[in-house]
């Protein structure tokens, strides 16, 4: 089993939100803000391992009314013009969901079960995240004893 793990796809993973996690920690974020960012890259990799059927269904959902559609269409809007102004944040939102989606097609080439996707993608994103805080944190403080 584990040569049909995706190892190289994982490390992808691990170094994109070691990024993400070192980025956060330059803005010394508050600790809910550290939750809400958790339960954000948990949602995507949970909508990542989600069954498509399933996420149809939810999809159907938001687009019933016309007042949804504009709603979706203002918000897409607002996220092209946030796009456009913060393009090095989006580079680094690209790089986090391509890595994902890289792990998520691999697990699922290797015909590895979508629990075990859902746990060991979870894993590596948030490690990934935990050590590139901690390596912020190492690195400005061997700079400061300096």
């Amino acid at each position: 089993m584990l040569k049909t793990v995706p190892w190289v796809s994982l490390a992808l993973v691990l170094l994109s939100y070691s990024t993400l996690g070192w980025v956060i920690s330059e803005t010394h974020p508050p600790m809910y803000v550290w939750l809400a960012i958790v339960v954000a890259i948990l949602l995507l990799i949970l909508t990542l391992t989600t069954a498509w059927p399933k996420l149809t269904s939810y999809y159907n959902i938001l687009f019933e009314s016309n007042i949804k559609s504009f709603g979706i269409t203002v918000l897409a809007a607002f996220m092209f013009f946030v796009m456009l102004a913060w393009f090095r944040v989006f580079l680094d939102t690209l790089l986090i969901f391509s890595a994902t989606i890289l792990v998520r097609v691999d697990f699922q080439i290797a015909g590895l079960k979508k629990n075990l996707a859902f746990w060991s993608m979870s894993i590596f994103s948030l490690t990934g995240l935990l050590l590139g805080a901690l390596i912020y944190k190492l690195v400005n403080s061997e700079i400061l004893l300096k």
